[in-house]
This record gives structure tokens, C-alpha cells and sequence, in this order.
């Protein structure tokens, strides 16, 4: 799962037609480019959560590519000049087992319910991926003429298919179980809101927002980057041994790299494999 912040929690992916499709085009265009399957994508109004499957070892690109062409597109839009996204790094999460897969499909497509904002899922003002993985129909998105030339390089038109892979089982059995974790969050939310007397801010109210607005809630800082996600404890401690022995081979390996024996880098190395060429294990 990816999840990228706006810089200083503005509003500067605003869910108005323009930046919908600007978003919708730029990734549909990244996953194309890179070999990337977009599974869900939840473009709130300062950050967004995109849950992919990275076959070719190219997420580092389509993380560069994509992001550089949205903050691109919307400094145009809006007619700025300084980055859009905030300083610290993309958060790139390993879901490791189906189970966790789906855990994560539920909170990035149940994101704007949870944060208050609006009482069901697909009355989120922003694109409607939810809806368009149920119906298996893609996203249509049109070249955003506010950035991009006529006569570009890039396609007039692109779509964004988004899709179940089969590693994680049968397609009615997983937008089942996304499907059902959405009504329980939906129906969980609204006893919270009849409990407390809190409303939703209401697709109206987000609408008439304006990018250069931010939450006035306070946000947690300095907190753990996890790089795992599991629900079984086993599977994680096994996630987290293979990351550290990964890091083990890579030190081995720079270190004969460096004092003129080279052995080959473990799988994984990105880098030095790109950029050098150095051999890499089998």
C-alpha cells in the first residue's frame, strides 16, 4: 500500500472534477508505463492511500513517475510553484498475506467515512474507484490540457483498469469480503456518530473547500514508519527476518564491492543494479 501526503496538510488534491481526473490519468499513465496493477485508490483531499502489486520490481520508478506528475499537473491547475508533496518519504507498506491485502483494500476504500467526512463510501466526492471495481468497468480519464501540450507525447485518453489478482483468490470472493468490511465500517461509524451527536462534514461542505485550507485537527508526529503489514504475528516476525537478511547481504555484498572483490548483490538491490549494473544473486 502506498500513501503519499500533501505538503503541509493542505488541500491540494481537492476532489473537483480537474484533479480527479489529473489524478486518475497520472496513475492510470504510471501503472501502464511500469508494469504496475492498481488494485484500489482513494484520492482524499491531502493524501492518498493506492494499494498495488509491483510484478517487475519497478515501484520505485512508478513512485517517481507518478508523483512527479501529479504535483506537475496540480501546480499548474492552481498556478504554483513549490512542491506539493510533503518532505518526508512515500509510505510503501508490504502487505504480506491475503488477509492482509483485503484489511488494507477495506481501509483505503473506507477512508473518507472513518475520517468523518462522509457517511458512505460512495458518497466521497473524489474518484469513484470503489464503484468501478465492483462494476469491473475502468476509469475513463482524459489528458489534463492544463498542463500537458496538444501535440504531447502523451495519450489523449487513458484508462485506469483497476484489478484482482489471482494470488489473492477467487474475484467474487475477495470484493465479497471487501464488500462486507465496508458495511460493517459504514454501520460501525454511524452507531459511533449517533453515540457522540457527530455529524459528517457532508459532500457539500467538502466541495465548497478550498485547496489552500487544511485540517485543524492535530496530527500525531515522529511516529514508527512500519514497512510490514500482518495480521498473523508468525507471517510478520517472517516478513521482518527476510527484510533483515536482505539488509545483511546487501551490507556483504557493498562492503566486496567496495574493497575490490565484488560478490553478487542480494534480489532486491535497486540502485546499484539500475544505475551501475552490479551483478545481482539468481
Amino acid at each position: 500500500m502506498l500513501t503519499r501526503r500533501c505538503t503541509q496538510r493542505q488541500f491540494l488534491l481537492h476532489p473537483e472534477l480537474a484533479t480527479n481526473n489529473a489524478f486518475a490519468y497520472c496513475l492510470a499513465e504510471a501503472a501502464q508505463r511500469f508494469h504496475i496493477d492498481v488494485l484500489l485508490t482513494q484520492q482524499m483531499s491531502n493524501h492518498h492511500h493506492t494499494v498495488l502489486l509491483d510484478r517487475k520490481g519497478t515501484v520505485v520508478e512508478f513512485m517517481a513517475h507518478f508523483h512527479k506528475l501529479v504535483a506537475k499537473c496540480q501546480n499548474a491547475l492552481y498556478g504554483r510553484w513549490e512542491n506539493l508533496w510533503s518532505s518526508e518519504p512515500p509510505c510503501l507498506l508490504h502487505l504480506v498475506d491475503a488477509a492482509d491485502v483485503i484489511d488494507k483494500l477495506i481501509y483505503v476504500a473506507t477512508n473518507p467515512v472513518k475520517d468523518g467526512l462522509v457517511e458512505r463510501v460512495h458518497h466521497w466526492p473524489g474518484i469513484n474507484a470503489v464503484g468501478a471495481l465492483f462494476a469491473e468497468r475502468p476509469l475513463h480519464t482524459q489528458c489534463p490540457r492544463h498542463f500537458f501540450r496538444d501535440k504531447g507525447p502523451m495519450p489523449a485518453a487513458i484508462e485506469l483498469k483497476l484489478t484482482i489478482p489471482l494470488e489473492l483468490g477467487a474475484r467474487d470472493e475477495v470484493l465479497g469480503a471487501l464488500r462486507a468490511g465496508i458495511v460493517a465500517v459504514e454501520a460501525e461509524q454511524a452507531r459511533q456518530r449517533l453515540a457522540t451527536g457527530r455529524r459528517v462534514l457532508g459532500r457539500r461542505a467538502i466541495i465548497r473547500q478550498s485547496w489552500r485550507d487544511s485540517p485543524t485537527s492535530h496530527e500525531p508526529r515522529r511516529n514508527l514508519r512500519p514497512r510490514v503489514a500482518a495480521r498473523c504475528r508468525w507471517a510478520r516476525l517472517e516478513a521482518l527476518l527476510r527484510n533483515r537478511e536482505f539488509l545483511t547481504a546487501y551490507r556483504t555484498a557493498r562492503a566486496a564491492w567496495l574493497g575490490g572483490t565484488p560478490i553478487p548483490f542480494p534480489v532486491g538491490t535497486y540502485w546499484l543494479c539500475r544505475v551501475v549494473g552490479v551483478p545481482i544473486a539468481v
